[in-house]
């Protein structure tokens, strides 16, 4: 969500700030800031709205040669200048930035107010800035220590001080923090694409880590002051920004990368000779795959949606349990952890707070947990115990496409593996290698409907409400439509299997609601046409997704054919028009389609 980048060196901070706050726009937000030290002052500017605001806010002599910027996404507070970061102590010797939530906030807030320090926002983050300032230290770091032993929940805090002008001082507790060791400097962001455009050498900050960086170099150290200084690693250049170059969004960019970054993530991947998928990074040999006994997949949004459809891969594929929940609710019900289940954690930006705060949890309780995520060096991939990077490239637009996809295959190439070591046959498995070779080229099939498909996606934006159905494998694909459409078009959609319409939502069928239908030619087909001969009888407007041997016949209805594979695998491919149909009705809206209102890429905060 919110975004930090701060610098200290030879350089002019304040360009490379901003360029670097511009680099983080893809995470969400709603007013940005910075703050510029030089000659023991420190200067500060912040503007509602996008980073461009705050550019043409900025005064024209705005000089220094060490900062902190964020761009924030309101929790406490509206979106105000007064609520934008950074934020001061009342006699402006500190100045921080801070990305989390401070839970008791409001009780350290209330002792402050009682001493007669002055409040100039509503946000949790002001309170850390005076808490810092009305600590007696001789250092920065040692006033930073003794107010984090304060704070409850979570942050990434950069810190300036008037005082100590050549340093910045850092602390994490749950929130992303990544320094960035540069020839003319040193950079720290919480995302890792504000980095690459300086230096590929990082190091990550540590949970429960704080740091001093310097123009020279940085220390890293615990609440004890023990040292955990360590050698930065490189970062891969995939990770580098990327411009739009001939397209208007970064989401339809990203649809259309499809093709080649699903070839990436099988890429080396498929053992045609033994009918297997090479999965090293998972850390298992053939004994403990074997003694797997449950699958339990967890994920937030279009990530749990995705695990429900790995999930039914496994299930059919492998023939062990599993089944996928919300990575937000697992903790909060006290979850048996069983050594025998393999948990599998789902995040394309590797730093969702509420999946990371799962896999503390199954960890802490003996637990074993891999990970797919896009990031290498995230926080989830650090954290797991192996995983399946997906090999997506820079996802930038909030809705995901290429990186769903790649999760998608990524459970794809899990359930042939763990199948393989129990009762996939050899012809089974060389059917599914085969299928999944077949993606990518009929992915970009797909895509070469869409003009067709946006014709299907512009009278859908004119309802106030849809319905997206499908049933067994294709229930978890109408979840992801409905997902998408909401997040980019502000339509209300919502997901039904197609075998409980009659329990209750048939009700609502008109001709003002109309029903997208994912329609798999499989065992379940004949079903599922009833159910859309259910819809028609009561005049609801129809759009199938579905193969072209499908016979619709009797039914007015806009169809959409897709290419069809092995049945285990079609959920991947009916998965690609709801991408479409979201992108093109929200166009038609007029909607600023890479930054949906309200939510954010990465959400790093509960």
């Amino acid at each position: 969500m919110c975004g930090i980048v701060a610098y200290i060196g030879d350089q002019q901070a304040a360009p490379i700030i901003l360029d670097g706050l511009t680099r983080l726009e893809y995470r969400g937000y709603d007013s940005a800031g910075i703050a510029v030290s030089e000659k023991k002052t420190v200067r500060v500017a912040r503007a509602v709205g996008r980073v461009r605001h705050l550019r043409q806010a900025l005064p024209k002599k705005f000089t220094g040669t060490s900062g902190i910027g964020h761009t924030r996404w309101a929790t406490h507070g509206p979106a105000t200048e007064e609520n934008a970061h950074p934020h001061s102590s009342a006699d402006g010797r500190i100045s921080l930035v801070h990305n989390g939530i401070i839970d008791n906030a409001a009780e350290l807030k209330a002792e402050l107010v009682a001493a007669g320090v002055p409040f100039t926002s509503a946000t949790d983050t002001e309170v850390v800035a005076h808490l810092i300032a009305a600590v007696t230290a001789p250092t920065l770091e040692q006033a930073v220590l003794e107010v984090t032993k304060k704070l409850e929940g979570t942050y990434g805090l950069a810190v300036l001080d008037t005082e100590h002008p050549d340093r910045i001082v850092l602390a994490r507790s749950g929130s992303p923090l990544i320094i960035g060791v540069g020839k003319n400097g040193t950079h720290v962001a919480s995302d890792i694409a504000a980095l690459t455009p300086h230096t590929t050498s990082v190091v990550h900050l540590e949970d429960g880590e704080l740091a001093t960086v310097t123009a020279s170099g940085f220390t890293t150290f615990t609440h004890d002051q023990s040292d955990t200084s360590r050698p930065p690693t490189e970062v891969p250049a995939e990770s580098a920004h990327q411009e739009l170059g001939e397209f208007a969004h970064h989401m339809r960019k990203e649809y259309w990368e499809q093709p080649a970054s699903a070839a990436r993530a099988l890429k080396g991947r498929l053992e045609e000779r033994f009918g297997t998928a090479r999965l090293d990074g998972l850390n298992l040999d053939a004994r403990a795959k074997r003694a797997i006994r449950r699958v339990k997949i967890l994920g937030c949004g279009s990530s749990y949606y995705v695990g429900q459809m790995g999930a039914q891969m496994i299930e059919e594929l492998a023939r062990i349990p599993a089944d996928a929940e919300p990575a937000s609710e697992f903790r909060y019900r006290n979850p048996i952890i069983d050594p025998e289940t393999l948990y599998v954690a789902v995040s394309q930006s590797g730093e969702t707070a509420d999946t990371l705060f799962a896999i503390d949890e199954i960890k802490r309780k003996g637990g074993q947990v891999v990970g797919l995520v896009n990031v290498v060096g995230s926080s989830i991939a650090r954290a797991c115990d192996g995983g399946i990077y997906l090999h997506a490239g820079p996802e930038v637009a909030v809705a995901s496409t290429k990186a769903l996809t790649n999760m998608a295959l990524s459970f794809g190439l899990l359930a042939l593996d763990l199948g393989r070591i129990r009762d996939l046959s050899i012809a089974d498995a060389k059917r599914i290698i085969d299928g999944l070779q077949a993606i990518p080229g009929q992915i970009d099939e797909i895509l070469r409907q869409e003009d067709r498909i946006a014709e299907v996606a512009k009278p859908l934006s004119a309802s106030a409400s849809l319905f997206f159905v499908g049933r067994v494998r294709g229930f978890p694909v109408a979840r992801e439509g409905a997902q998408k459409f909401k997040e980019v078009s502000y339509c209300h959609a919502e997901a039904y299997q197609s075998s409980e319409l009659k329990h209750g939502p048939l009700a609502l069928i008109s001709a003002q609601l109309p029903t997208v239908a994912i329609v798999p030619d499989d065992e379940l087909v004949q079903r599922n046409v009833g159910a859309l001969h259910e819809i028609a009888a009561r005049g609801g407007p129809l759009v199938a997704i579905t193969h072209a041997g499908v016979d619709l016949s009797g039914l007015t209805a806009e169809r959409i054919d897709v290419p069809k594979n092995e049945v285990e695998l079609d959920p991947i491919l009916l998965t690609i028009p709801t991408q479409l149909l979201a992108y093109h009705a929200a166009l038609a809206l007029g909607h600023d389609i890479d930054k949906p209102r309200n939510l954010a890429k990465s959400v790093t905060v509960e």
